[in-house]
């Protein structure tokens, strides 16, 4: 960090690069609003192991905010980069200040910027001049305020009823007509006339409630634009109201088939603004719930994917597969689905008995089912015309739109956060990371594939070497005590009382953690202002930026051919909308 300052510092100027310490010790420096472009180009372009891909952007409503460490602000735009060379990431802010909302937009530095820039203006009213199509993304057009400011209301019972008079309706679909000439795009070339089709937001290849404007020439794709946010819940506001215990029910709905995985990369977070040590029986169990949530994801999405090229067998046997899973998941936590089974410093309650057996009857049964599939599916000769070849992209442009998980390592980058950055003992498990070559459909869902095997190993070695120990972090603020010992000392039982009923109250402070979840890379960046809710919650999700490469990666194919680069990228829509 001190070389990298003294670099900063030398080429901008020692009064214009401030620093700032974090919780998470990610390099954080303060730059005036007129140097962001550059400083990004400096950190992108010349430096060596540049930091190359813009893992996120997103801002920060300050002006009430009691505890501050950096520069007085109204509002924050953090630029989170990350550096696969150095394998370390660096955090860029600016501050806005006296009735500035106004930044240079870096669009033109990285492509992926367009809708983190347009996030930030949709949620906070931040301009970004110079931003080709700078409008709301999330929100629908005709919405009023910017809901991640503090002022807006969190709740509807702080708002009016709905109500939807005719004209009101009248407004709302004259918003939503798709006009080609607002997103720059033409009408008719010289020799012939683009046709404008619908794809969603109800249409089984889009996987949930998606839209896709699709400019045409024949069957021949000329341009997409993609319209989200109809599954956007405010997950990041909800963040803001709720306790710190509270919202990890929430976290469950974001990746909804991710399962505690989504409950991780959050906790994670927590546990590192409160400085609390997770024994290792709790993250052992952790793991394993993990990497069967991880095979249980794959498993929707092999067979999703199968059905939208056309064969209709595999989606009955994976799911039934999937419902194998469910057994062993409703057994340890009493839910299927959405568990909500982690909590701060553990997890709720140590492994039932039985367990053991279970998860030994999978490890036993899966792999003979992955075989079949591979005949099923994989050597399919329709499957590889419709797959091979289709959705092309290299390691360079994954890193350009941020794409990560499979969807990079099907490029040939062998990058996996559990085996370069580990956490919850991963660095104790052996396994593999697959990688593929072509960047194709084919070659993504080959990754997905042999991932399901190395999380397979992952579960034998936690079934053979589960440590003994406590579940859960005997830290004060971890929620809650163990009820048994409320009885034995007054400040357990008032501790006690005070988790269940306020929530604890996590050191002022912030701190990122990300996690390779099932569809790439999954983090939370929160901040504490010393209290028991979050200051600011931002989740940083993989389906967001790889949804928006879907028209760099679908120009001149076909529309059939979109069906399958949508199921190879394995998204979903609230993992997009949040």
């Amino acid at each position: 960090m001190e070389e990298l300052t003294r670099k900063l510092q030398e080429r901008f100027g020692e009064g214009q690069i401030a620093t700032q310490s974090t919780r998470d010790g990610i390099p954080t420096y303060w730059v005036p609003a007129r140097d962001i472009p550059k400083v990004l180009r400096f950190l992108k372009e010349e430096i060596s192991q540049p930091y190359s891909m813009l893992y996120d952007l997103f801002a920060i409503d300050e002006r009430p905010r009691k505890h501050r460490t950096g520069q007085e602000s109204d509002f924050t735009v953090v630029y989170h980069l990350l550096s696969f060379e150095r394998n370390a990431d660096i955090r860029i802010k600016t501050a806005l200040k006296d009735g500035e909302r106004g930044l240079p937009s870096i669009c033109s530095l990285w492509a992926n910027a367009n809708w983190y820039e347009r996030e930030a203006y949709d949620m906070f009213g931040i301009h970004f001049e110079g931003h080709p199509h700078l409008r709301r993304i999330l929100m629908p057009q005709t919405w009023e305020g910017h809901p991640l400011r503090k002022e807006h209301p969190a709740r509807a019972t702080e708002m009016g009823p709905f109500q939807l008079p005719p004209d009101k309706q009248d407004r709302e679909q004259q918003a939503l007509q798709f006009k080609p000439e607002e997103w720059g795009l033409e009408r008719e070339s010289e020799d012939t006339e683009f046709m404008f089709l619908n794809l969603g937001p109800q249409h089984p290849g889009t996987h949930g409630v998606l839209r896709l404007a699709l400019q045409l020439d024949g069957e021949d794709i000329v341009d997409v634009v993609p319209d989200i946010g109809f599954h956007h819940r405010g997950a990041e506001k909800m963040g803001e109201r709720q306790s710190w215990h509270t919202y990890i029910p929430y976290t469950d709905r974001v990746d909804y088939l991710g399962g505690v995985m989504n409950n991780l990369a959050y906790l994670l977070a927590v546990e590192r603004l409160a400085g609390i040590d997770v024994p290792p029986r709790a993250q052992v169990i952790r793991v394993m719930l993990c990497e069967l949530f991880r095979i249980a994801s794959h498993l929707v999405w092999y067979g999703t994917f199968a059905q939208d090229v056309g064969q209709l067998s595999p989606v009955f046997y994976m799911f039934s597969d999937r419902e194998r899973i469910f057994d062993i998941i409703g057994a340890v936590c009493g839910g299927r689905m959405h568990p909500n089974w982690f909590r701060i410093g553990g997890v709720a309650a140590d492994l039932p008995e039985g367990w053991d057996k279970m998860v030994a009857d999978f490890i036993a049964y899966f792999p003979k089912r992955l075989r079949k599939y591979d005949r099923l599916v994989m050597k399919n000769r329709i499957f590889k015309d419709r797959t091979v070849g289709i959705g092309v992209y290299d390691t360079q442009e994954a890193i350009e739109w941020g794409v990560t998980g499979p969807g990079l390592r099907a490029t040939g980058m062998e990058w996996d956060f559990r085996k370069k950055r580990p956490y919850s003992s991963y660095d104790q498990f052996d396994f593999e990371v697959p990688v593929a070559a072509n960047g194709d459909c084919y070659d993504r869902a080959v990754v997905r594939i042999e991932e399901m095997r190395q999380s397979l190993r992952i579960v034998e070695q936690c079934l053979k070497n589960m440590p003994e120990g406590d579940y859960k972090s005997r830290h004060p603020l971890t929620t809650p005590p163990a009820k048994e010992h409320t009885m034995h000392d007054i400040e357990t039982l008032i501790n006690h009382f005070l988790n269940v009923s306020w929530g604890p109250v996590i050191p002022a402070g912030e701190a990122f953690h990300g996690i390779e979840a099932t569809k790439g890379s999954n983090g939370y960046y929160l901040i504490s202002d010393g209290s028991t809710t979050s200051y600011r919650t931002r989740i940083r999700t993989p389906s967001f930026p790889q949804m928006q490469m879907i028209s760099f990666i679908s120009q001149g194919y076909t529309v059939a051919d979109l069906l399958a680069i949508l199921g190879s990228i394995d998204y979903v829509l609230a993992d997009i909308d949040r």
